[in-house]
C-alpha cells in the first residue's frame, strides 16, 4: 500500500495520543485512506524530557526545518497552544507547502482571518475539527453535513472543565474551589483555568461555530460572557427546586436578521438533552430550517477524543477532502457580522433573578413594581422564610415570563441599588 508521510508539531497530550493512533492503529487508518500515514517526524521543544509513547528511531526532532525542508512530508498536524509561537508555526509550515490540521482554537479566534487567507494565497487547507468540542465532529457536520439548511441556532456545553465542576457543586454538593482542585487532578482543568471559567474558552469556539454557520467574521472577544467564578450553590438549588439545571452555554442565534451571541450560565430545563450532559462532556444542539433539531454529544477534550479527531482531519487531508471544503467554504473570508448589541430590545427570553432582600414588609411590592415599569413580568417567585442564620434576610428568586435584554438588564441593575436588596443578586437567562 503506497504511503503518505505526515509529520507532528507538539508532543504534548493530544499530540501523544495522535502519535499512538498513527503508529499502534496504522491499518485502521490506512483502510480509512486508501494508503499508510507514516509519521515521518515529530517536533518538540525539549528532546530529554520523558514521553508516554514509543517513537521508533529517527522521529523524534527539535529541529521544525527538518518538516518544512522535506517535500515528501505533505501533511502535518500543528498541536501547539496558544498564540505565539505557534501563529509564526502556522505561517512557516503553509509558506513551505504544507497542509495543515490544527486543534488550537485560540489561535483561530485570534488570527483566523491572516492565517486563512495566507492559505488560501498558498494554495494550501487547514483542517481544525479538534479546535472545538474535542472527539464531537461538530466542525464537519455544520461545514458540511447540514450544509443544505440555513442555520437557525446553535446553543453548546462546549467546556469541559465548567461542566465538570458544575456537576460537582450540583450533583455532589461540592465547593467550587474543591471542584476546580478535582478538575485539575483529574486532567480536566489547567493549573490556571482561568479561560475556561471566565467563559474566555467557550467564546473563542462559539466564535469559529458562529463563522461556520452563519458567515459571521466576529471577534471572540466581542461576545459577551459570564463565567463561573461566581455561582452560587444556592442557585444551583433553586434551579433544581423549579425544575431546571444550571449549564454554561455558547449561544449563536438568528433573531430578525441579526445574530445574537452569548456565554455564560443558563438554566436548563430538566427534560432538555443539555440538562442531562454531566461531568467532562461536551453537548451541541443545532437547529436548522430543514432537518430541525439535532444533537451532539460526548467528550469535549482529554488525549484520545481530541487525538481522534485530529486524525480524523490527517486522514480527510490526505485523501483531498479537506482541499475541496476548504476552497468551497471560503473560511474567514466574509465581511464582519451584524452582531446585537449587549442591551438589545430584540433578543427575548425569559429570566431568573435572585435578590437577597431584607425580611420587611412591601419588599416584594417594590421589586414587581420595579419590574413593571419596565414592562416585565413574573411567572412565578421563591421566598423562603428567613432562618436564624440568616437574621433578617431572604433570598427572594423571581422567573419571569418573555421579556427582551435590555429591559431586564436595566430593571435588574435599578433593583440592585434599593435599600432593601442586602446581599448578591444574580441574574441568568433561561433557555426555553
Amino acid at each position: 500500500m503506497d504511503k503518505t508521510k505526515v509529520a507532528l508539531v507538539g508532543l504534548g497530550t493530544v499530540g501523544t495520543g495522535v502519535a499512538r493512533l498513527l503508529l499502534d492503529y496504522g491499518d485502521r487508518t490506512a483502510r480509512h485512506a486508501g494508503r499508510t500515514l507514516w509519521l515521518e517526524k515529530a517536533v518538540v521543544r525539549d528532546l530529554s524530557k520523558p514521553r508516554d509513547a514509543e517513537l521508533p528511531a529517527g522521529v523524534l526532532t527539535d529541529d521544525l526545518a527538518e518538516v518544512t525542508d522535506d517535500p515528501e512530508i505533505r501533511c502535518v498536524a500543528q498541536l501547539v497552544g496558544g498564540l505565539e509561537p505557534a501563529r509564526s508555526i502556522m505561517i512557516e509550515l503553509l509558506e513551505s507547502g504544507k497542509d495543515v490540521v490544527t486543534a488550537n482554537k485560540a489561535l483561530l479566534a485570534e488570527h483566523g482571518p491572516e492565517i486563512f487567507d495566507r492559505a488560501r494565497q498558498l494554495g494550501r487547507s487547514i483542517a481544525f475539527d479538534a479546535a472545538v468540542a474535542g472527539g464531537i465532529p461538530i466542525i464537519t457536520n455544520i461545514s458540511q453535513c447540514l450544509s443544505a439548511n440555513g442555520i437557525e441556532s446553535i446553543h453548546g456545553i462546549l467546556n469541559g472543565t465548567c461542566n465538570f465542576v458544575i456537576s460537582q457543586m450540583d450533583e455532589l454538593a461540592a465547593d467550587y474551589q474543591d471542584a476546580i482542585r478535582e478538575a485539575q487532578q483529574r486532567g480536566y482543568a489547567e493549573e490556571d483555568p482561568t479561560t475556561d471559567v471566565d467563559g474566555s474558552d467557550a467564546a473563542q469556539k462559539l466564535a469559529l461555530l458562529a463563522h461556520l454557520g452563519f458567515g459571521a467574521r466576529v471577534h471572540w472577544k466581542d461576545i459577551p460572557r459570564e463565567g463561573i467564578e461566581s455561582l452560587s450553590p444556592a442557585d444551583l438549588k433553586f434551579a433544581r427546586e423549579l425544575g431546571y439545571r444550571v449549564k454554561l452555554l455558547a449561544v449563536a442565534q438568528l433573531i430578525q436578521d441579526e445574530l445574537e451571541l452569548h456565554v455564560g450560565p443558563q438554566l436548563v430545563h430538566s427534560d432538555s438533552p443539555l440538562a442531562d450532559v454531566s461531568g467532562a462532556y461536551n453537548a451541541i444542539r443545532v437547529v436548522g430550517d430543514a432537518v430541525g433539531r439535532v444533537w451532539f454529544h460526548g467528550m469535549g477534550a482529554g488525549r484520545m477524543p481530541t487525538a481522534s479527531a485530529v486524525v480524523a482531519d490527517l486522514i480527510d487531508t490526505v485523501v483531498g477532502r479537506t482541499a475541496l471544503t476548504f476552497r468551497t467554504l471560503e473560511l474567514w473570508s466574509e465581511q464582519p457580522a451584524r452582531v446585537m448589541p449587549r442591551e438589545s430590545e430584540t433578543a427575548s427570553g425569559r429570566y431568573y433573578l435572585r435578590f437577597t432582600v431584607r425580611d420587611h414588609p412591601g419588599v416584594l411590592a417594590e421589586i414587581t413594581s420595579a419590574l413593571s415599569r419596565h414592562g416585565i413580568s413574573i411567572a412565578s417567585f421563591i421566598q423562603h422564610e428567613s432562618s436564624k442564620h440568616q437574621e433578617d434576610k431572604v433570598p427572594l428568586v423571581i422567573m419571569t415570563h418573555r421579556t427582551n435584554e435590555g429591559a431586564t438588564q436595566k430593571a435588574f441593575k435599578e433593583i440592585r441599588e434599593f435599600k432593601m436588596v442586602a446581599g448578591p443578586a444574580v441574574r441568568m437567562r433561561i433557555l426555553d
